[in-house]
């Protein structure tokens, strides 16, 4: 048995790797445009940063931050109802402590049930208006802010190593695996083509 058989397996294992190495690499580098016997090399992120921009952007204001989803939660009336507890309070303090201060002449006048029913007649007016107020106040929010523009911008203003670090962070473990694949997929391709040369042989 030829025994420089053996090192096929480890071999094949080694460029596997390798290969898939390089290849996560070049989703980087080169960082530049680079000419090399009149074709052009750039790595594919720093390639397409600019639609990648375009589409996180698009992404985060059409699905993760919809202003429409913002104002769908407050507008809710289960989460106005869980504030209204806060406001009538605010509005039983107000009646209570700050009207004397401000209109003390007023205040002689006003008893408990005075400001009850001021508080709830203030509270009810308060409820229904709310709706109304968040939903003008989100509008003219989302004309001023506009999450696409601002997110496609970012993105594009990132330098290459920054947009790097970031998929890194995000994706290390995925790209070790994909380096390990390649390794193991190298060395199974080797064990194959040794049994093939000693069945062959």
């Amino acid at each position: 048995m030829n025994y420089w058989l053996l090192l096929i397996p480890i071999i094949s294992a080694f460029i596997g790797w390798v290969t898939n190495w390089v290849a996560i690499k070049m989703l980087f580098h080169p960082k530049q445009p680079v000419k090399i016997l009149g074709i052009t090399f750039q790595g594919i992120f720093p390639k397409r940063q600019d639609q990648f921009a375009v589409k996180l952007g698009k992404l985060v204001s059409e699905q993760l931050l919809s202003f429409n989803d913002i104002e769908s939660k407050l507008t809710n009336p289960q989460n106005l109802q869980k504030m209204m507890p806060m406001v009538e309070q605010k509005i039983d303090d107000f009646l209570r402590i700050r009207l004397a201060d401000t209109m003390p002449m007023i205040s002689m006048f006003i008893g408990d049930k005075t400001i009850e029913k001021l508080k709830t007649a203030i509270t009810a007016e308060l409820e229904a208006l709310f709706p109304s107020l968040i939903k003008n106040y989100t509008g003219s929010l989302k004309e001023q802010l506009d999450l696409e523009k601002i997110v496609t911008e970012k993105v594009k203003n990132f330098s290459s190593d920054q947009l790097e670090d970031i998929l890194y962070q995000v994706m290390s473990k995925e790209f070790q695996f994909v380096e390990v694949i390649g390794g193991v997929l190298g060395f199974i391709i080797g064990l194959v083509q040794v049994a093939i040369t000693l069945l062959t042989a």
